[in-house]
């Protein structure tokens, strides 16, 4: 079945005046019209295109890749304001609709904001929103701490930035928790810090205790761990003793205490390195 909002790898099943027409294995066609044509086109072979309802409302296809797709954010631009809405840049001829009801606030030319595409049940047009809250949930969160995710930043808060994570979950990056310069629209990974009881996600920039560790150090950090926080080994510590421990140089041994040492993560005593 041919997915209208999304990507389709169809087979090429005839050539037109105005274009190929395409088709899925349940036997249902779409045109590409002539200007995305691939000059080296044969019939019957596959072709990957994005299928959506052209200006008449007729299902099209395109080898244009769109900047958003259905069930997708992307932050994109309002390239004009009309009587139904705002008309948004979303790479394709045809803008993408926000209807003024779908506006978290009355859109502007010219400015971008974090919308949400989705099919309009009544009219089967690709739509969007930029009320980001109604499209996440955080019913299904599995996360550990530390996992590394992907974040689009999309609103600011008394508390700190919300964040989309993965697409479809809603997270907080604690103003405290912010080093860089941050603004709305921003993509980028982030690092699961907590997950609540209530599946609220809070969210670090970087990576949580032993993860943000040079490999050397969390080497030694993590030995420390296994075995309950104490290691017998010191300045004096033979090359040896260090290989058979570790597997580790005395250099790389030294290099690893050190920065453990300047992140008060360990006390080193005359009889070994202790675990803080």
């Amino acid at each position: 079945m041919i997915q209208l909002g999304g990507h389709n790898t169809l087979k090429v099943l005839r050539s037109t005046s105005i274009g190929l027409f395409l088709g899925d294995d349940e036997g249902t066609e779409v045109l590409l019209p002539n200007k995305y044509v691939p000059e080296d086109f044969k019939i019957d072979m596959d072709l990957e295109v994005f299928c959506y309802l052209d200006n008449n409302e007729r299902p099209i296809a395109t080898t244009l890749k769109p900047k958003i797709t259905r069930n997708g954010f992307a932050f994109l631009e309002v390239v004009e304001v009309g009587e139904f809405g705002a008309f948004l840049d979303w790479g394709l001829e045809k803008h993408l609709l926000v209807p003024f009801k779908e506006q978290a606030q009355r859109m502007e030319e010219g400015k971008k904001y974090v919308v949400y595409c989705y099919m309009d049940e009544k009219t089967f047009r690709l739509t969007g929103s930029s009320r980001v809250d109604k499209f996440l949930s955080n019913e299904d969160v599995a996360y550990e701490v530390n996992d590394e995710v992907d974040l689009l930043v999309y609103r600011r808060t008394p508390l700190g930035w919300e964040v989309v994570v993965d697409g479809k979950y809603k997270g907080l990056i604690f103003e405290s928790d912010v080093f860089r310069p941050m603004t709305n629209g921003d993509s980028l990974k982030g690092y699961v810090k907590n997950v609540r009881a209530d599946k609220k996600i809070d969210l670090s920039l970087k990576p949580i205790g032993a993860k943000m560790l040079e490999p050397t150090a969390k080497i030694i950090y993590d030995k420390l761990v296994q075995n309950d926080g104490f290691l017998p080994l010191h300045d004096k510590s033979s090359p040896e003793e260090i290989q058979f421990t570790l597997h580790l140089s005395k250099k790389a041994f030294k290099k690893g205490v050190g920065i453990l040492y300047r992140q008060r993560k360990i006390n080193l005593q005359d009889d070994g390195i202790y675990l803080l």
